[in-house]
């Protein structure tokens, strides 16, 4: 299985600050056994949409996002990944806001973060914040590998052509 993730962030980028969160990504989908890329880190913008596509069509069986998904003017992730995606996996972005919530995080029912897939690759959007990364991972990693089997059409689910 292969992953990839991207963390996005107009500072990070331009080296104003460390990425944080992308390391955690990377560590998490290495626990699990992917061989994984990244973390690629962008600004926030139209490079999102192409670097989703190139992933896609490179055959990552997952793609994690961290950032661009609260209200700020720069923060599209969740539209750049919609115009990606062909099926969304709502409740994977709902438990996200949920589990944050949960931890005392009023704020992370803010986050505006989808979850879908492109062919048989899954996309997941994380908030920014090394806390939301955190609950959000806790919550992806027991799933993902059934996620992964299930999109490729293995296990108890039969590909359909």
């Amino acid at each position: 299985m292969r992953g990839l993730a991207v963390s996005i962030s107009t500072r990070a980028a331009h080296g104003v600050y460390e990425d944080r969160t992308g390391p955690m990504i990377v560590a998490m989908l290495e626990r699990l056994g992917f061989d994984v890329s990244g973390p690629t880190v962008i600004p926030d913008g139209p490079e999102i949409e192409s670097v989703l596509l190139g992933g896609v069509h490179d055959g990552f069986d997952v793609i994690i996002t961290t950032g661009g998904t609260g209200l700020s003017p720069n923060d599209v992730t969740p539209e750049h990944t919609r115009e990606v995606i062909t099926r969304e996996i709502p409740g994977i972005s709902e438990a996200i806001r949920a589990v944050g919530r949960a931890a005392g995080i009023e704020t992370a029912a803010l986050s505006r973060g989808v979850a879908g897939m492109a062919g048989h690759t899954i996309i997941i959007n994380l908030p920014g914040s090394p806390g939301g990364v955190k609950d959000g991972l806790s919550l992806i990693e027991p799933i993902l590998i059934h996620a992964v089997e299930q999109a490729l059409g293995g296990g108890d689910h039969p590909r359909v052509l």
